[in-house]
Parts: structure tokens; sequence; C-alpha cells
């Protein structure tokens, strides 16, 4: 573990730079249950944890250098502690910290499979665990969603939060809020701790729906305009994107659900109804998400029903130019025909007359078309 005395993460090391490799371990196979093995992109950088420790009275907040120096936080009384773990790669480590909470075996090994889909358990220790996924944007034109493993564990007064080292810490607008005493979250358990940061993983899918509907605003103003050069692969690409993120944030509706329910021992009586808020704007992002699928489909056909209507016209014009030259064609074939004995090649004017007999034929044709208003 490293991070400066303050325990404020260092910024230079999580924007600057690449920070892993292309290389990402997978599963291994034919392990025993339990077995902590990580899953997921190799990274470089070692793992921080920082300790939070807060009551209505009270907020230190330091770097952890040794595991021991948390031992006390079990054991706490009046106080909530919060240890940010960020970054899972060192299972050494996470075993370690899930040895001194009496963590379940299998629940360390979700931890540390960022493949896991999300989840929550409750377990007979009293520990309630959760994992999700946190999205973020990576790209603007085209949109490209990542998602980020991110784990809770809630115990009796304390909260062990689990993240990737792949982004900037998603959680920093909690800590501003228990540092400056802002709010509820100092003055109530950690229960309500869980649900702040919790809020702060759903408040984010607003963002990058956000930024998902200004890229179907401006997809969809290309359709109406009917600009040609609009790519389905790009309008795919949106609608896969969308599909990602409903299959990332659905289980989590019927997780919060669980955790609203009376005989929810974890949560208190006065916290849930927090987490019902929680579970509306769950159903919200779902909703809007559905919406978004709904329109780029739509805007899939419109745009396919606006290339065959261009067709159809290019269809329509060359018809009409074949429809106007047959009738031209046959006239001149007729008059080309090597025959000596031909009563028009007599004839001082034939050559004007067959023009004129070409033009009103033209004209005809093209008055009748327009009566037809097939042109």
């Amino acid at each position: 573990m490293n991070g400066t005395e303050s325990g404020k993460p260092a910024g230079s090391a999580r924007n600057g730079g690449a920070r892993k490799s292309k290389k990402y371990r997978k599963r291994g196979l034919l392990t025993s249950p339990g077995t902590l093995t990580y899953i997921g992109p190799e990274i470089g950088l070692k793992t921080k944890i920082r300790r939070i420790r807060y009551d209505e009275h009270m907020y230190k907040e330091d770097t952890v250098k040794s595991l021991d120096e948390c031992r006390a936080a079990e054991h706490g009384e009046s106080f909530t502690t919060w240890l940010n773990v960020d970054g899972i790669h060192e299972t050494p480590l996470i075993e370690k910290l899930g040895k001194f909470y009496h963590l379940h075996p299998l629940l360390l090994e979700d931890v540390v499979n960022t493949e896991h889909k999300p989840k929550l358990e409750l377990y007979d220790s009293g520990h309630l665990f959760l994992t999700l996924k946190m999205l973020h944007v990576d790209s603007e034109s085209p949109i490209s969603i990542s998602s980020e493993h991110v784990s809770f564990v809630l115990g009796k007064n304390y909260v062990l939060s689990f993240q990737e080292e792949l982004t900037s810490d998603i959680f920093t607008t909690v800590e501003s809020r228990l540092e400056a005493s802002v709010g509820k979250t100092r003055r109530n358990g950690p229960d309500y701790l869980l649900f702040a940061l919790l809020d702060v993983v759903v408040d984010n899918y607003f963002i990058v729906l956000e930024k998902l509907g200004d890229a179907l605003d401006a997809t969809e103003d290309q359709v109406i305009r009917g600009v040609q050069e609009l790519s389905l692969k790009d309008m795919y690409a949106l609608k896969r994107e969308l599909t990602l993120a409903r299959r990332q944030i659905w289980p989590l509706r019927d997780m919060i659900n669980q955790l609203i329910r009376e005989d929810n021992m974890q949560i208190s009586r006065d916290v849930i109804p927090y987490y019902r808020d929680l579970y509306d704007h769950i159903m919200q992002v779902l909703d809007t998400i559905d919406s978004y699928r709904e329109l780029v489909a739509s805007l899939v056909d419109v745009h396919l029903s606006t290339i065959s209507n261009r067709m159809n016209q290019v269809m329509k014009t060359l018809t009409i130019f074949s429809a106007v030259f047959m009738p031209l064609t046959f006239i001149v074939g007729v008059y080309g025909m090597n025959f000596e004995f031909m009563p028009e090649l007599k004839e001082p004017y034939g050559y004007y007359y067959v023009w004129g007999l070409m033009v009103a034929v033209t004209v005809g044709m093209i008055f009748y078309f327009r009566t037809k208003k097939w042109m």
C-alpha cells in the first residue's frame, strides 16, 4: 500500500500514463471454491487503502500503511469506520483484510472477480455484501461505455468498499461531504454511508445517460435531415452500449428492492426511505434506457426507410427517362433501316418531320406523366 500521509489519492498516478497492460488475467479453472484469483486487467500500481472514522462530532482520515492499524476499527463503539480499498488486484492483501473482518472466502472471491455479475448476499455473520458495476463513458464519438467492478461490505459499525484502480476515485464527493459535515451522513450510521456510496454510483448512471441522450439527439437530427453519410454501424454501436448499460444496471433493481424489505436487520427503519428513493432513481434510469433503446430502433427504421425512399426516387427518375426514350428509340430504329423504297426518304423535309414527331412524342409523354402525377 502507498499514498500520501494525508490520505489523499495521488492524482498523477491515476490520470497520467498507462495504468494497465493489454494482458488480462483469466479465471483459474479447477480451483477450489473460495480460492482468491484476481480476474481482470493487469494493474501496475499498488493497492491503496484509505480509512475514514467519523461520528457527528469527530472526523479523521488517513492512509493505511499496515492492516494492523485497522484492528481497533472493528471494535469501535461510537464512530463509523469506512475503509476504501482502491485496487483489488493484490489478492494477499484482500485475503488478509478478509481474515481480519471475518469475511467469507466466497465473498472475497467475488470481490476480486471483475467479471462477476451484480449481486446481493446476506451472510450469517451479519455481513451484507453487494457487488455492482460503475459505468464510465470512454469516448465521445462514437460513444463507448466501460464498467468498473465495485463491491461493498456492510458490517455492524463499518463499511468496506472495493474498487478497481482504473479511473479517478468515484467516492471523492462522499469524502468531501463527510469532511465538511454537510447533510445527514455524519449523523447516521454505516447503513446510511452505504446508501450515500450507492447513490453516487446511481447518480453517475444519469451522467452516462445524459451523454448517451446527447448522442441520440445528434443522431436523430441527422436522420431527420436525411444525412446520407450517417452510418448504420454507429447507430447499432449506440444500441449495443445501451444494451450493455441495461444489463449492468438491471440486477441493481432487485438488489435494492431486497434491501428495503421490512425484515432486513442490516438497514435501520430510519434509513429505509432513502433506499426507497434510490430504488425510484434506478427505475428511472432503466425506464430511460428502455426509451432510448426504442428510439434507436425507430431511428434505424426511419433511416432505412429514408434510404429506400431515396432509392425509389432514383429508380423512378431512371424509369421516366427510359419510358421517354423508348418510343424515340423505336422511331430512330425504323428510319435507320436500309430499305430502298421508303416513302419518307424522298420527302425534302422528311428529316424535320421526324424530329418534329419525336419532340411531339416527348412533350406528350411528359404531359401525360404530370397529369398522372408520376413526376
